[in-house]
């Protein structure tokens, strides 16, 4: 499933040791249980685990979780306020 892929690939991401995720529309191709699920390992790592996680999305609400949020327009990065 779409899932257990995303799931794998995160798996592999973490097996060479590096604290920093990168991950690109996670939840892009998942229904929601599977999305929340992924969301959920992603915030886990970075609460829980420590590790620096970075999510490209053009999902509102999967921003709407992240702790930091910054929106490219243009090409020109800015933080979004609180």
């Amino acid at each position: 499933s779409g899932g257990e892929q995303q799931r794998v690939a995160i798996a592999r991401a973490l097996s060479t040791g590096a604290r920093l995720l990168l991950a690109d529309e996670p939840t892009g191709n998942l229904d929601t249980a599977n999305g929340n699920r992924v969301m959920d390992i992603l915030r886990h790592l970075a609460h829980a685990e420590n590790y620096c996680v970075v999510v490209v999305t053009h999902d509102l609400a999967i921003a709407d979780a992240a702790d930091q949020v910054y929106r490219m327009t243009d090409g020109i990065l800015t933080a979004r306020s609180a």
